[in-house]
């Protein structure tokens, strides 16, 4: 069976590198196109070839913006609006929008139904119905669950499309630190439905460790503005935008904040990731439609450890027992029920603690949160009241397969769930 390679010729005068397709296709970008297609073929002999339109390697520019739309499962129909929503604004003379977009059989037809993974230079139109950005790479078969996919994906789009500033956006279903004992191996974010493959929470600091350090990781997804999570790849992201609820369906709208960044290029990492978060917040809020987003800072994740290490163990020592059960049972709790809002928890504990020792200690982590942790939250709708930013893993029952995650090893919280169960 001849298998296709389609689109690897298409970034010809760029930086010299690598690229792996299929995981097993290696080949160095550099020299004429006959020989490229001379190494691509040696390294596939049954390869068919189809060179897309040359495009020249970018001047660096303020911003790229890399989004990685798994749509190869249900979401396939909103994978196709937000690329769609990103053509309303497009790139421009300072910000590349840069996107993998995956599709596979049995979901949306729309588009002309086409079946591979194709990366896009996002350019404006007035098309809302088909994508009509060029196709600078278009891959047959990819595994969008696997990490080192991501990693690649990332990588040539940071050399071929450079910038002062990255942002990148991993798009599909997510599960934060998934906790419930059916469906742990399924914990994380970036579902293929066809290779039925995920990224795990610990694969994605691997991923992240290969990228290098970005300004932001933002992931339109379900449930991954978590503790667990952000400790794992605090050292690759300055800003993490993320949800602490299930997001809608419709996920972001991408033109209400690549429209501010478009106007602003010289936008901060910090601007930006608030400029996410509001449009996020603000359209649920029109719709009517509940909804968690929120941007947190990670260089203040090492601080906050210590805070939060030194008010557990006080509360531990005071005895507070049968407070922290309480405070569990009423805090903030998102889809699954023990994901808890931190802040939300440690505010309950503290109201109603006997220990002067606890409310300091407690005063100063509060404090912290909201000062220097979470920089934006918009929580919409009644449901989340008490959804301040940032939710932690507070089960009834303790699971072994936390403790392969790096914020287990660093802190003292897997000792004190252990402690209330």
């Amino acid at each position: 069976m001849r298998n296709r390679l389609l689109g690897v010729l298409a970034c010809l005068s760029l930086v010299s590198c690598a690229f792996a397709l299929d995981g097993n296709i290696t080949f160095d970008q550099t020299g004429s196109v006959s020989q490229m297609v001379s190494r691509l073929k040696a390294a596939n002999p049954g390869a068919e070839i189809i060179p897309l339109p040359q495009v020249q390697a970018a001047a660096s520019k303020e911003w790229t913006v890399m989004v990685y739309v798994n749509a190869k499962n249900n979401l396939e129909e909103y994978g196709l609006k937000d690329v769609n929503e990103m053509e309303m604004v497009g790139s421009d003379a300072n910000v590349n929008v840069v996107a993998e977009l995956g599709r596979i059989a049995g979901y949306s037809t729309a588009d002309g139904d086409w079946k591979s993974t194709r990366r896009y230079l996002v350019q404006k139109d007035a098309n809302l119905s088909a994508i009509t950005s060029p196709v600078v790479m278009e891959i047959a078969k990819t595994d969008m669950g696997d990490w080192n996919h991501l990693v690649e994906f990332t990588k040539w789009a940071m050399s071929n499309y450079p910038a002062r500033h990255y942002a990148l956006v991993v798009w599909n279903h997510g599960s934060g630190w998934n906790k419930d004992v059916t469906f742990e191996s399924e914990k994380g974010i970036s579902y293929d439905d066809e290779s039925r493959n995920h990224i795990t929470t610990p694969q994605l600091r691997q991923a992240m460790e290969q990228i290098g350090k970005i300004d932001i990781l933002s992931m339109d997804a379900c449930l991954m503005q978590m503790v667990e999570v952000g400790y794992e790849v605090k050292n690759y992201a300055e800003y993490i935008v993320a949800s602490e609820e299930t997001e809608p369906g419709d996920g972001y709208t991408y033109n209400t904040w690549l429209g501010p960044l478009a106007a602003k290029p010289g936008m901060s990492s910090a601007e930006l990731s608030i400029a996410m978060v509001n449009s996020y917040g603000d359209h649920y809020q029109s719709v009517n439609q509940g909804a968690t987003q929120s941007a947190i800072k990670t260089a203040a994740l090492d601080k906050f450890t210590v805070l939060i290490n030194d008010w557990a163990a006080e509360v531990m020592k005071a005895g507070e027992l049968a407070n922290a059960k309480s405070a569990r049972s009423k805090a903030q709790a998102f889809y699954y029920a023990s994901n808890k809002d931190v802040y939300h928890f440690v505010k309950l504990v503290d109201d109603a603690a006997a220990s002067q020792a606890v409310v300091a200690k407690g005063k100063t982590l509060l404090g912290f949160i909201k000062s220097d942790v979470v920089i934006s939250n918009r929580a919409i709708g009644a449901k989340y009241a008490n959804a301040t930013g940032l939710a932690i893993y507070i089960p009834t029952a303790y699971t072994a397969s936390y403790d392969v995650l790096k914020w287990a090893a660093d802190s003292n919280w897997d000792d004190f769930i252990k402690w209330m169960k």
